[in-house]
């Protein structure tokens, strides 16, 4: 009762596993030991059990995290696990501490979260599991309305449980600038003031934002930082009125209009803004990706837009990191070599999508698939919902985001040029955390799941592949997990969700 599915599931008639008062987390490689101290933690707030951590073989009744070269399935070493449930005792191995941390959310999900069941007992099973694709995503809007720290960190925790690897910070918007830039510093003083429907503004100070990196990196999470240009620009211009065609700062913006925004283009102080911008928050970036948008551009000249994407794209590509910009970008035949496309239009491509994504597979890059009518998360999942929108085809229900394959969108972009899969969640009606949670959950767990588990046999007719009955039966058994991390969930119809807690 795994989500995602696992790629090889293994029942066993053995006795069960007794997860008893006494049992420790046994570690043997130095990577296991912070996956191990994550699981204790974890599972001190799942089912409420403390567990030690000891560097010894494991005894009788004990959890062992063993990282090493030869542990794992074979061919999947980057985040490959196997997971052996037994009478004697649980055990994940794995090639590296990624692997070994999916595993753990494996066996969180294996454990009964309920307080009441003691003793714990889990069914023996041997489980090989690896992921279809290496990149598998979540995107947090927080320009459109600001979430600080101890809110993405939640939003994290919540999303690791579904093995998503990759959080897209969108920073940068018309509503707000969020990441302080010391070369730029009105960016956030003026233009982090306020955000959608005149919310409070904000913005994550440079060790802010070192924080959410480390929090997300300890749990295999990498931070895809998003700076929008040359469009979705205002709050930028309304900072520093030289980055204007006229000269002119505009009023700070707090609506939902989009496309009415643009820097001056083909200009050396634009030039300078961008290329300070993109080091800087390059520098506060490890991992590899730098979003540059390049969306809904509507009021840049398209000779500018072009000659502009692929000055900032080359602008990331000398920080040392791999530009990524969404699909209109492609339109652009200049962009450095490997730049990542990521679409975003629908299951049957409309306009020129299929074409300008194909084309960053040209030019030896890939493609992140986040098809917006069923991938998009702040789309209503039914007419008359109180938050949220309907422009991408919606409302998209659970079976929608369930129901389709990366591989079968765009003709000729099969699983070879596919990065991974991407779920946005785009925030102008969608003011807090718990909000938030409640748009993602559970439609994160369908794309997670098309992210993860292996491909359907037949994918040419996925919604016959794909067993809905068999993914909410799982999914049902996950929100017991998000009761007890206190995440929010939009209760759907077709699920066995758990009874409700009195009080």
């Amino acid at each position: 009762m795994v989500v995602p599915r696992p790629a090889q599931i293994e029942p066993s008639d053995d006795a069960s596993f007794t997860l008893s008062p006494g049992a420790r987390i046994s570690v043997a490689g130095p990577a296991a030991d912070g996956v191990a101290r994550l699981l204790r933690a974890e599972l001190a707030t799942d089912c409420r059990r403390e567990l030690a951590v000891v560097h010894e073989p494991p005894a009788f009744g004990d959890i062992a995290i063993v990282v090493a070269d030869d542990e794992g399935p074979a061919g999947h070493r980057e985040e490959g696990y196997t997971l052996e449930v037994a009478a004697e005792g649980v055990r994940i191995g794995a090639a590296t501490a990624a692997g070994a941390f999916w595993g753990v959310q494996t066996l969180r999900q294996l454990v009964p979260a309920s307080c009441a069941d003691d003793p714990l007992t889990l069914d023996a099973v041997r489980i090989t599991d690896h992921p279809r694709f290496g990149y598998r995503g979540a995107m947090l809007d927080v320009a459109r309305h600001f979430f600080p720290v101890a809110d993405v960190k939640r939003f994290i925790d919540a999303i690791v449980l579904l093995k998503v690897n990759h959080l897209h910070l969108h920073l940068t918007d018309d509503q707000g600038w969020r990441i302080h830039i010391d070369a730029w510093p009105r960016l956030t003083e003026h233009g982090g003031s306020t955000g959608s429907d005149g919310s409070r503004g904000g913005f994550y100070s440079k060790d802010d934002y070192r924080e959410l990196v480390a929090y997300a990196a300890d749990r295999h999470v990498t931070v895809v930082p998003e700076i929008d240009m040359p469009g979705h620009t205002n709050a930028a211009l309304a900072s520093y009125p030289e980055l204007n065609r006229d000269g002119v700062a505009p009023a700070l913006y707090t609506g939902s209009d989009v496309g009415f925004s643009t820097l001056l283009t083909g200009d050396g102080t634009t030039d300078r803004f961008v290329g300070d911008v993109l080091r800087e928050v390059a520098e506060l970036t490890p991992g590899p990706y730098l979003h540059i948008g390049g969306d809904e551009c509507l009021s840049t000249d398209e000779d500018d837009f072009r000659s502009f994407v692929d000055r900032a794209a080359q602008l990331v590509a000398q920080t040392g990191k791999t530009p990524v910009g969404w699909h209109e970008m492609g339109r652009s035949d200049g962009l450095p070599e490997g730049t990542v496309g990521q679409y975003w239009s629908f299951r049957t491509p409309q306009a020129d999508a299929a074409e300008e994504a194909l084309s960053f597979v040209r030019r030896g890059g890939s493609v992140i698939m986040s098809p917006a009518d069923v991938a998009y998360l702040d789309i209503v999942y039914e007419e008359g919902d109180s938050i949220g929108q309907d422009w991408a085809d919606g409302p998209t229900s659970l079976r929608d985001a369930f129901e389709w394959d990366p591989a079968r969108i765009v003709p000729g972009l099969g699983d070879a040029h596919i990065l991974g899969v991407e779920a946005p969640l785009w925030t102008e009606t969608v003011p807090t955390i718990e909000d938030a949670e409640e748009m993602v959950f559970p439609r994160l767990a369908a794309v997670a799941e098309i992210g993860w588990s292996p491909a359907p046999a037949d994918t040419a007719e996925v919604r016959s592949a794909r067993d809905i009955e068999d993914f909410t039966a799982r999914l049902g058994a996950l929100a017991e997990h998000w009761d007890a991390l206190g995440t929010r969930y939009r209760r759907v119809d077709g699920v066995p969700w758990p009874q409700p807690v009195a009080g």
